[in-house]
């Protein structure tokens, strides 16, 4: 087999010292313009490129950024979100030559923290993501300031942080949905929560309630899901068992939502006649269900691309530098077939139309049978 080709073989090729070579490749001062570019040719001639560990070596780093991702795996894989972000986060490292290192953890908090101290340890990441912040103090933020690992939020903690933030306006995007409903004449609107120990599920139903409020309407019932499809069917059929029933649900993520409309057809519900149906995040399936899911729009790919050029700044600050916050695009509605008025019976599907009245009895005729 042919061999690959060495920072010696294009030093040679070029007539310089290899370390001339490091220089001109790192892009590092101290080499001609046109040494570099006799240097960058030769390396283009033999297909050389430096592997990632000498790259590592040569400047103390690893070029990998960390994901430590709190939950069992079939949950992350029915997520629709972090699909969509994980591939934001990979547009910006690969244009970077950094690599995304996931670890998926089960075993609760103490696992998730071993996870992080590796990471840390083994040196083998520059920074790490702060993904699904938990309500209160989160405990992973003194974790990564003692570990000395630069982090990234996404959106604000509850508590003070040492780290830059991605944050999302979510508030205005659930108040936008519980004005549209209103808009509508919906009165009975029921909320399918997330898990309330995040920030964001805590955030959105917190939004919800204010948006009710405002509006003068009635409070509206609430259960709390867990973000999965099994999670918000569950929801959904408590909420539509009960004695007032609402005439519209509002679902903290697009897979409750999902899952919900499925339960409603299974009850005899038509949507949006019967039952309005709204989600969050607008998944690429959103649109594509029957009806089209009115939801509020969060670009996940746009976050992950935000996070990533984030963070990489942050690792490549001088010690004791700060990185800002970047704030998103709030999140948006998106208006589509799943909201209608509500029915005149709150709860009951809509009456089917009148059978055509039977004819009038006739006097029966001379000879015929009474």
């Amino acid at each position: 087999m042919r061999r690959s080709p060495t920072i010696a073989d294009v030093a040679r090729a070029a007539g310089v010292s290899k370390g001339t070579v490091s220089f001109a490749l790192n892009d590092r001062p101290g080499v001609a313009p046109a040494t570099k570019a006799r240097i960058l040719a030769a390396a283009e001639e033999l297909g050389f490129r430096p592997s990632h560990r000498a790259r590592a070596l040569s400047h103390s780093r690893a070029f990998a950024l960390g994901l430590v991702m709190a939950r069992p795996p079939e949950l992350l894989g029915a997520d629709p979100f972090f699909p969509a972000f994980i591939a934001g986060v990979e547009t910006e490292l690969a244009e970077a030559g950094y690599a995304l290192l996931l670890r998926v953890v089960t075993g609760g908090w103490e696992e998730e923290a071993e996870g992080y101290r590796r990471l840390a340890a083994d040196g083998r990441v520059d920074g790490v993501f702060l993904t699904d912040l938990r309500v209160g103090t989160d405990p992973r933020l003194k974790l990564l300031t003692d570990l000395r690992l630069p982090a990234v939020t996404l959106q604000l903690p509850d508590a003070d942080s040492p780290f830059p933030a991605v944050t999302l306006d979510e508030r205005s995007g659930v108040s936008a949905v519980v004005e549209h409903l209103a808009g509508l004449g919906h009165r009975r609107i029921a909320h399918v929560a997330g898990p309330q120990e995040f920030v964001h599920g805590s955030g959105r139903r917190t939004a919800f309630r204010e948006a009710m409020a405002s509006l003068g309407l009635p409070p509206g019932a609430e259960v709390v899901g867990d973000f999965t499809a099994a999670g918000g069917a569950t929801a959904t059929r408590g909420l539509l068992a009960s004695p007032e029933a609402p005439t519209a649900l509002v679902y903290a993520n697009d897979l409750m939502a999902i899952a919900g409309i499925t339960v409603a057809h299974e009850r005899g519900l038509r949507i949006p006649e019967d039952l309005s149906v709204t989600g969050f995040d607008d998944t690429e399936l959103a649109g594509h269900v029957h009806p089209p899911l009115t939801t509020v729009r969060v670009d996940a790919l746009g976050m992950g691309r935000a996070a990533a050029r984030l963070l990489l700044h942050h690792v490549e600050q001088p010690v004791g530098g700060t990185a800002d916050h970047v704030a998103l695009p709030p999140a948006e509605l998106v208006p589509r077939r799943s909201t209608a008025p509500p029915p005149r019976t709150p709860g009951t599907p809509a009456s089917p139309p009148p059978l055509s009245p039977p004819p009038a009895p006739t006097a029966p005729e001379p000879g015929s049978p009474a």
